[in-house]
C-alpha cells in the first residue's frame, strides 16, 4: 500500500536492535506449505482480474500471519498491505487470536482522514490498485486489529519513528 511500513519497521528494529522480520519476505514460503497455485493465481489474474487473486490469496494470508507470528518472536514484524484486512470473519478472529499476545499492533496510515489516505496513496489514479487501496483504508479489520495508529503524512521516516516510539514509551508508563 505505501505508507512506509518496512521502512519504518527497518528503523523500529535498528534502534530497538531487535531483527526486523518482514512478511514479503517469508509470505511466499508460508503460501507453499498449504499448496499455493501459482500458475492458478496468474490464471485467475489475467481471467478475472485482480480483485480474483486478492480472493485467492486470502487463506494463504491468514496462514502466513500466522507462521510469521509463531515463528518470530522479540522482533519488529511488518506485514504486507492485505495481512492485516479480512472480509471472512473466521480468519479475522484467527487474526485476532495470532496478534492477541502482542502488545505494540501498530496501523501506519497517512492521515485519520481516509479520503485523504485515498489521495495519498491513489494521487488521481482510479484503477484496481486504487480500489483495492481504498477497500484497505476502508475495511474494518485494520482497526480491529490494530492496538495503536500512527500517521504518516507530512512525517520523515525519523518522525514516524519517533512517533512509533511514543506509542510504545506511553504504554510502558
Amino acid at each position: 500500500m505505501g505508507v512506509g511500513k518496512s521502512t519504518i519497521g527497518k528503523l523500529l528494529a535498528s534502534h530497538l536492535k531487535l531483527p526486523q522480520k518482514s512478511m514479503d519476505e517469508f509470505r511466499w514460503d508460508y503460501y507453499k506449505e498449504i499448496g499455493y497455485d501459482k500458475t492458478y493465481a496468474r490464471e485467475l489474474d489475467q481471467t478475472e482480474g485482480g480483485l480474483s487473486v486478492y480472493r485467492y490469496w486470502k487463506q494463504f494470508e491468514i496462514h502466513a500471519v500466522e507462521r510469521l507470528l509463531e515463528e518470530h518472536n522479540n522482533c519488529v514484524i511488518d506485514f504486507g498491505a492485505g495481512h492485516s484486512v479480512y472480509e471472512d470473519d473466521a480468519y479475522l478472529q484467527r487474526a485476532k487470536a495470532a496478534l492477541k499476545p502482542f502488545q505494540y499492533v501498530i496501523l501506519l496510515l497517512p492521515s485519520p482522514d481516509k479520503s485523504l489516505c485515498l489521495k495519498r496513496l491513489n494521487g488521481n489514479e482510479i484503477d484496481e490498485d486504487a480500489e483495492l487501496n481504498r477497500h484497505f483504508i476502508e475495511h474494518k479489520s485494520n482497526y480491529e486489529l490494530a492496538t495503536h495508529i500512527v500517521y504518516t503524512e507530512g512525517a520523515t521516516p525519523d518522525e514516524t519513528l519517533a512517533d512509533v516510539l511514543k506509542v510504545i514509551m506511553v504504554s510502558l508508563n
